[in-house]
């Protein structure tokens, strides 16, 4: 009776968490698609759009690892208003500047690199918030609801971004990001989240922390190799998705409402992707549904790169099947982390592991913004999808790896 009443309470507490965070990821989804498009059609230039996705991951990068430690050592829910509280300052500064026509490249990229800020102590708080309420065994579960809602945010981002930027401007965008986030912050009032109490050593400094999450890490060695195979899959995917709005524009010669058809398109992949992986929670172990993740993504992406620019039908069909690869991977290797390791680390563990990822992603968008302008940007689909086969061809021939979960 005792165990279904806890069933009953972690459910009712994912619904406010998740009922909150529904709307900023909402409100969030439509001013990343609005911000894209609105440079994407004041530029046309793949080397801006990579500069400005590369300033809104440098702060994660840098202070990934630092802000995993606070996240362990705060009470994760009063982290993640916080940070939410800080992202809706940023742009409600962002929508002032668009309001009075004050804003610039380099001001983009300094008020996007500060959203950012918030977002680095955000992820691992929420991430590491999920194991201390929903059992063990629910982990992939909880991954593919959280892909779901993911997808509906990407399913009506880029429709109302679109609708909202041509017709209202960036003003009015920025000023509804900061409503959906002010809407999550007031969720959280309403759960009540008991930290886990971690004892320390009152010497223990923020770098030894730190560096003992990522010990933790380097000792589970079948992990560390799964880790290592998303850092080269983020290497590649990342460019992919900078340059997809203008694959849509410049290569297959399509307007504002077509790209954000493929944003579309590619959230209802994830809603299907989101809901395969809670369907299957415990029929399928995670190591297997992320090798197919990463086979179904690498094939399509390299069969959107060779399409001729007159078939954006087909391709559009097929940005549905990337969609549904997503979740398979990512919602997989989040739900390994966290059952593979001590919830007390999981803070630390994820910043490092945000921080280690992203960066060779930026190196990879350097890479992109070199070249991608030249050499064409559906050659970069091309490249990401070899990469992601070979990613699963990486797991599969390791043994420890390949048998994580036995």
């Amino acid at each position: 009776m005792t165990e279904n009443m806890d069933l009953v309470n972690w459910k009712k507490k994912f619904v406010f968490i998740w009922t909150g965070q529904t709307f900023s990821i909402l409100t969030s989804s439509i001013a990343q698609f609005a911000f894209v498009l609105w440079i994407g059609l004041e530029t046309g230039s793949a080397k801006v759009l990579a500069y400005a996705t590369i300033a809104g991951l440098l702060p994660q990068i840098v202070l990934g690892p630092f802000a995993g430690v606070f996240v362990d050592r705060w009470n994760k829910k009063i982290t993640m208003i916080a940070a939410d509280s800080f992202v809706a300052l940023c742009s409600a500064i962002i929508a002032l500047l668009f309001h009075l026509d004050m804003l610039e490249l380099w001001s983009i990229y300094l008020l996007l690199a500060l959203r950012s800020i918030g977002g680095a102590f955000h992820a691992p708080a929420l991430k590491s918030l999920v194991p201390t309420l929903a059992p063990k065994d629910q982990m992939v579960r909880v991954a593919g609801v959280n892909e779901v809602i993911q997808s509906i945010a990407l399913i009506s981002g880029p429709a109302l971004g679109a609708f909202v930027l041509l017709n209202y401007g960036m003003s009015v965008v920025m000023m509804l990001d900061v409503v959906g986030a002010s809407i999550a912050c007031v969720a959280l009032l309403f759960v009540h989240v008991v930290s886990p109490k971690i004892k320390r050593e009152p010497t223990d400094s923020v770098v030894k922390d730190m560096l003992g999450g990522g010990a933790v890490i380097l000792k589970n060695k079948s992990m560390s190799w799964l880790l290592f195979t998303e850092i080269i899959a983020r290497f590649f995917i990342f460019p992919v998705i900078a340059v997809t709005p203008l694959v849509t524009l410049n290569y297959y010669q399509g307007t504002a409402y077509q790209v954000s058809l493929v944003e579309i398109v590619f959230g209802i992949g994830l809603l299907l992707g989101g809901g395969l992986l809670a369907i299957v929670n415990q029929r399928y172990r995670k190591i297997s549904l992320a090798i197919i993740g990463y086979v179904i993504l690498g094939v399509v992406l390299i069969v959107c790169g060779l399409l001729p620019s007159s078939y954006f039908t087909l391709f559009a069909i097929l940005t549905v099947l990337q969609g549904i690869a997503v979740p398979l991977y990512e919602g997989s290797i989040t739900a390994l982390i966290q059952t593979q390791f001590d919830i007390k680390y999981l803070g630390r563990i994820f910043g490092i592991v945000g921080s280690v990822c992203q960066i060779p992603a930026i190196i990879g968008l350097v890479f992109t913004a070199q070249l991608a302008d030249k050499l064409g940007v559906q050659n970069v689909y091309v490249a990401g999808g070899m990469a992601l086969c070979f990613c699963a061809v990486l797991v599969i021939c390791i043994p420890s790896v390949r048998n994580l979960e036995k």
